[in-house]
């Protein structure tokens, strides 16, 4: 009950030959009417991407590529969960926990597991080596999918507590943004298990009261995205919390639909200055996207949505928590709204750089999360 198996990334091959017969039989919509994204993906990019896709995205070698780095399958209250386990070539690194969150994957750290791993092949101090753990969330990629309620936030925390000890971890840290800034956020409130602290890239904080009564530029400013969000940016987590399995027939049904559901939120949610291959390549977007086609999965991932929106706990985080404030994330919480929320020992502005922090900036989230971690290593 408790084993843990290896696992290997090994796509059948008519999945690819009826991936490419989708693709090409795809009946399109018309054009959309305006000259820019406001109505969603262009016609003519996503037409331009799946014939990529279909005709000259090499999924055999990302297949290798993502097969070098170590993973295992564990079953944790009756749930497959897959995970990535790289251990550093220092027996003394701390243990590190990283979560994605949606549309993301485990694909999305495939550029900071190196440098955290063995920094000084990547410039950097042995003292900074991690034993980096990224598990997917249940429901998403080679995880397994619930086949019951209850697989919200919380017990997704429970289970990466059970996953950290069956790993022979009882002291680690965790990083995460998304849902894997809720998941880790959770850890941070639950910490007597062994978690030393937490790193956010996406630090989950409402508006205080003075920034509602008297607000100051800054407050001024992260009002106005959180306006954004709401008003033009939320239809995607409107729909996956109320009706994630009606979704799920035309995304598990059509790698277009799935596709355009996810590529739009490169475009919307990096800093990318208006088109996502500014912020990422090709490849490693339909990577990210290969992770929901191949496992099916658009709408066992959407239900994380409908498990845990508005069920999420409000008490303090006490464990020493970091945050990497990216100027394009999705919600960006001044310092002083996550005040009340977090004990901040440790806060970036950063740059540049957007939603998908270690798929866009891995170099400035590396040297964020070495700096955090590096006076808790000793604790």
């Amino acid at each position: 009950m408790n084993a843990i198996r290896r696992f290997r990334i090994e796509t059948p091959e008519e999945d690819l030959v009826d991936l490419r017969r989708r693709i090409n039989a795809t009946r399109w919509p018309d054009r959309e009417t305006v000259d820019d994204w406001s109505q969603g993906a262009p016609l003519a990019y996503v037409r331009q991407l799946a014939a990529y896709w279909a005709d000259g995205y090499d999924w055999r070698g990302r297949e290798r590529a993502l097969n070098r780095f170590d993973q295992f399958l564990t079953e944790i209250a009756g749930v497959d969960i897959h995970f990535i386990h790289q251990r550093s070539p220092h027996p003394d690194a701390l243990a590190l926990l990283v979560t994605h969150g949606w549309p993301g994957s485990i694909v999305e750290f495939h550029k900071i597991i190196g440098p955290l791993t063995d920094p000084v092949a990547h410039g950097g101090d042995v003292r900074d080596a991690f034993h980096v753990i990224c598990p997917s969330l249940p429901g998403y990629g080679f995880s397994g999918k619930p086949t019951g309620t209850g697989w919200g936030v919380e017990r997704i925390a429970e289970a990466w507590q059970v996953l950290m000890r069956r790993l022979g971890y009882d002291r680690y840290g965790a990083q995460g943004g998304d849902w894997g800034a809720a998941v880790t956020t959770r850890l941070g409130r639950v910490a007597g298990d062994g978690c030393i602290g937490i790193h956010l890239n996406m630090p989950i904080a409402r508006p205080t009261p003075a920034a509602r009564d008297n607000p100051t530029a800054q407050d001024e400013a992260a009002l106005a995205a959180l306006g954004h969000y709401l008003d033009r940016d939320s239809g995607y987590a409107k729909q996956q919390r109320t009706r994630p399995q009606t979704l799920g027939y035309g995304l598990v049904d059509s790698p277009v639909g799935q596709l355009a559901w996810i590529i739009e939120k490169f475009w919307s949610w990096t800093d990318c200055d208006g088109h996502p291959e500014n912020a990422l390549g090709r490849d490693e977007m339909l990577d990210n996207v290969m992770m929901y086609w191949l496992t099916g999965s658009a709408a066992s991932s959407a239900r994380l949505y409908w498990e845990s929106f508005g069920r999420m706990g409000r008490d303090r985080v006490e464990v020493p928590t970091g945050v990497a404030a990216f100027p394009k994330e999705i919600l960006r919480a001044p310092r002083s709204w996550c005040e009340p929320v977090y004990n901040i020992v440790h806060w970036t502005e950063m740059p540049r750089g957007g939603h998908f922090a270690a798929f866009e900036q891995p170099e400035l989230l590396v040297e964020d999360v070495r700096a955090f971690f590096a006076p808790l290593r000793e604790g």
